[in-house]
């Protein structure tokens, strides 16, 4: 399943009963993505509960720093993999069994190791501390193959400004986790048509 969403939501769940309501909300906001962190205790099992429950939800796991957490987070039913840098053993082991893994890479060496391992679109994170959009149209020069996912920096003021570059696959942020959720959403699809 490819991501066909503009936005990815960065989803902490610290306790697993709040993963029903937490989910719900993207959706009544008509944004069903997260990419479900797996730093808490409960990461996994949140994104079993998140699969089965929400099956038509574009759901993956997030802060993946090694293969057997790739390993359980797809067991668990991850449809995608993000980590905050680039892991060789995670990226063989999900082109080995078809799951999109989106590394943290912020280098030129680092994009090229990517792009070595089949790897075409890349997470930039954190975007606001390495440059933001101008250091991604920077590197986008020498790697015109490559896709972004800028994480961190992006909010409701600048999201459009991050769309509108040709070069970005989506833009990841918990920035819509704060307050209200479903409203947030709505901004973004508001944002997302041009409205």
């Amino acid at each position: 399943m490819e991501n066909n969403y503009k936005v990815i939501p960065v989803v902490v769940i610290k306790q697993i009963e709040d993963t029903i309501p937490t989910l719900q909300a993207l959706v009544d906001g008509d944004l069903p993505v997260a990419e479900i962190t797996f730093r808490t205790a409960c990461a996994e099992e949140a994104i079993k509960l998140g699969v089965k429950t929400f099956p038509d939800m574009y759901i993956g796991a997030g802060t993946v720093i090694n293969k057997d957490q790739a390993v359980r987070a797809i067991n668990a039913g991850a449809k995608f993999i993000v980590s905050p840098g680039l892991s060789k053993e995670v990226a063989l082991y999900c082109k080995e069994i078809g799951v999109p893994y989106y590394p943290g890479c912020v280098t030129p060496t680092e994009i090229m190791e990517a792009i070595s391992l089949g790897i075409d679109v890349i997470k930039f994170f954190p975007a606001n501390v390495y440059g933001g959009l101008k250091a991604l149209k920077a590197l986008a020069g020498p790697f015109p193959q490559l896709k972004f996912i800028p994480t961190g920096g992006a909010d409701l003021t600048n999201l459009k400004e991050f769309l509108d570059y040709e070069k970005i696959y989506a833009v990841g942020g918990s920035f819509m986790m704060k307050g209200d959720i479903v409203e947030n959403c709505k901004k973004i699809n508001e944002i997302i048509k041009g409205e």
